[in-house]
């Protein structure tokens, strides 16, 4: 477990933090902090405010991912999925979503919009090479593997 500070700006004074909603969940739920009702019309898309912004340590990223109820019932998704946090960003965390279904969608004050995930980041150092080795699978792209 690694601890993360967390900020609560003044527009979210009032709602819950982000929280696990079961034992083995690995997503906290990201809660919207609109003052008003926003309406996303079909294939609109918007910024959506948390209230929130956070210190991660270094070393980690924070994920911002769909909620699958929200994905499967109304075709609203996060449109950077998975969009990242980085350990040295401090303003507020803001989740873009879209609208992928034909009927409006209204996002209230409290709804619970995305989800995220704390994770270690891994980080590479690029070398230059004028060779690679080979595979079976070569330089074959998109659906090369077998069916869609």
């Amino acid at each position: 477990m690694v601890d993360v500070a967390l900020l609560r700006l003044p527009h979210a004074h009032d709602l819950p933090l982000p929280a696990y909603q079961s034992e083995d969940a690995a997503g906290l739920d990201l809660i919207a902090a609109v003052e008003a009702p926003l309406t996303l019309p079909p294939l609109g898309r918007a910024l959506v405010p948390t209230g929130l912004a956070m210190a991660l340590p270094s070393g980690y990223e924070a994920q911002v991912r769909p909620r699958s109820g929200l994905a499967a019932k109304h075709g609203v998704t996060v449109l950077n999925s998975p969009g990242t946090v980085d350990a040295d960003y401090r303003g507020e965390v803001k989740v873009i979503l879209i609208n992928l279904s034909d009927t409006p969608f209204t996002i209230h004050r409290g709804d619970r919009i995305a989800q995220m995930i704390i994770a270690p980041v891994s980080r590479a150092r690029l070398v230059e090479s004028e060779t690679l080795d080979t595979t079976n699978r070569g330089a074959g792209g998109f659906g090369s593997t077998g069916r869609s």
